[in-house]
C-alpha cells in the first residue's frame, strides 16, 4: 500500500470553490487579483456561498441579513464575561462558537436553507466575539456592533471603540477576501471530513478551528510577527538569519507546501504593509519584512507565503498580535462553511485507510511471563 505522508498530492476532493493552479489562486473561476482589487469581502461572500457574483439587490440582501445579525444573543454575551480571558484566544472563540451553536434555532437542520441561515450567523457574530474577548481581557466592555458597519469596519470598532480610517478599513477588506479561502488546506479538509458524517456546520468549523489554532497553518503569521519584534531592526536582520539558519530553525512565513513560484496572496499584502506603515509613522515592520524577503530568496530559494506580510499588516492596523489567528477565522469562515454546504450537497463518508507498519503475529501471553 502506497503511502503519501500529509497527503501531499493527493487529490481528495472535486471542488467548485477555489482552485491553485501555479501562482494563481481563483474563487469560483475569479482571479484573486481581480477580486482584491475590485470586489468587497461580502460579495465575496456571496460568490463562495452561491458560486456566481451578486447582482446589486442580491448584494444589497446579504448585506442586510449579516448586519441583522451583528448583535450576539443575550445569553452567549452573558457566558462571554465569565470565561476565562487568560488563555488562548483561539480556545476563547472555539468556546464562544459552542455556545452560540447552542442558541442557534437551526443548529440540528441540515438543509441548504438552514445552513445559510448557520453560516450567516457564523460571519456576523465572529468579529463580536474577537473583539470581545479583547474588550474583556483589557477590563472593558464589549461594544454593540453599528448596523450600518461593513463587516471589516464593524470589527475595527468593536476592537478599538472608534470608528476605523477608511483606508485601513479598505485594507482589511481586501485582507478578508485573499484569507477567505485556499482549496483543501488542513482547516477546511477537518470541517470537510466531520461534516461528511453528517454532523452539524457549528461542529465542522470547531474541528476547524481546532486545526487552524496550530502554528503550522493559521498562527504562522503570530510567528512571523514576534520574529520581526525580536530582530529589532533592519540592520540586524541579515546577523539574525544567518544564526537562525546556522541553527537550522524554520523561518515561519517562506515557504508553501503547494505554492512553489510565489503565493499570489502575498504579493497582494506587500504594498498594503508598506502604504500603512507609511501613513503609521512605522515603515520599519516592512523594511525588516522586505530585507528577510531578499535574504531567503537567495540563500534558500524561498519566497513568502500569504502569513509573511499579513503580519505587518495586521500589526500597523492595530490589531494585537494574539489576535491575529482569530482574524483569520473571521475570513476564512466563509470558506469553510461553503465548503461544509459543498461537502453536505453531495456527500460522501470520508475513510481514508493507513498502512500498518508494525509487527504482526505477536502471540498474547499472561503477565508473569511477559
Amino acid at each position: 500500500m502506497d503511502v503519501q505522508e500529509g497527503l501531499e498530492g493527493v487529490v481528495a476532493f472535486a471542488s467548485k470553490l477555489s482552485a491553485i493552479v501555479g501562482t494563481t489562486l481563483a474563487y469560483c473561476g475569479y482571479a484573486i487579483e481581480d477580486l482584491a482589487a475590485h470586489s468587497t469581502f461580502e460579495e465575496v461572500i456571496y460568490l463562495l456561498w452561491h458560486g456566481r457574483l451578486p447582482k446589486q439587490a442580491e448584494l444589497d440582501g446579504l448585506a442586510h441579513e449579516i448586519r441583522s445579525q451583528y448583535a450576539l444573543p443575550a445569553q452567549v454575551l452573558d457566558l462571554m464575561h465569565r470565561l476565562p480571558t487568560a488563555v488562548h484566544p483561539m480556545e476563547y472563540v472555539r468556546t464562544a462558537i459552542a455556545i452560540l451553536a447552542l442558541y442557534d434555532p437551526d443548529r440540528a437542520d441540515n438543509s441548504q436553507a438552514a445552513n445559510l441561515r448557520k453560516a450567516t450567523r457564523l460571519v456576523a457574530r465572529l468579529p463580536a466575539i474577537v473583539a470581545g474577548f479583547e474588550r474583556l481581557r483589557q477590563g472593558k466592555e464589549p461594544l454593540t456592533p453599528k448596523p450600518d458597519q461593513d463587516l471589516a469596519s464593524s470589527f475595527l470598532y468593536l476592537l478599538h471603540g472608534r470608528d476605523p480610517d477608511a483606508e485601513f478599513a479598505r485594507y482589511l477588506d481586501t485582507s478578508l477576501i485573499v484569507h477567505a479561502d485556499h482549496e483543501i488546506n488542513a482547516s477546511t479538509f477537518a470541517a470537510r471530513v466531520t461534516v461528511a458524517t453528517f454532523s452539524d456546520m457549528y461542529s465542522g468549523v470547531l474541528s476547524a478551528i481546532g486545526t487552524l489554532k496550530g502554528p503550522l497553518h493559521g498562527g504562522a503569521n503570530e510567528q512571523v510577527m514576534l520574529t520581526l519584534a525580536s530582530i529589532g531592526g533592519v540592520d540586524k536582520v541579515e546577523s539574525y538569519l544567518e544564526d537562525a539558519m546556522a541553527r537550522k530553525e524554520r523561518i515561519m512565513g517562506f515557504g508553501h507546501r503547494v505554492y512553489k513560484q510565489g503565493d499570489p496572496r502575498a504579493n497582494i499584502l506587500r504594498p498594503m504593509s508598506k502604504r500603512m506603515g507609511e501613513k503609521n509613522g512605522q515603515p520599519q515592520w516592512y523594511e525588516m519584512s522586505v530585507r528577510m524577503d531578499e535574504i531567503m530568496e537567495r540563500e534558500k530559494g524561498l519566497v513568502p507565503n500569504v502569513d509573511f506580510y499579513s503580519a505587518s499588516t495586521y500589526y500597523n492596523m492595530g490589531i494585537p498580535i494574539h489576535l491575529f489567528t482569530p482574524v483569520f477565522v473571521l475570513s476564512r469562515v466563509v470558506g469553510w462553511t461553503a465548503h461544509i454546504m459543498e461537502q453536505l450537497g453531495r456527500n460522501r463518508l470520508i475513510r481514508p485507510r493507513a498502512a500498518y507498519v508494525g509487527p504482526m503475529n505477536r502471540e498474547w501471553q499472561p503477565p508473569e511471563k511477559r
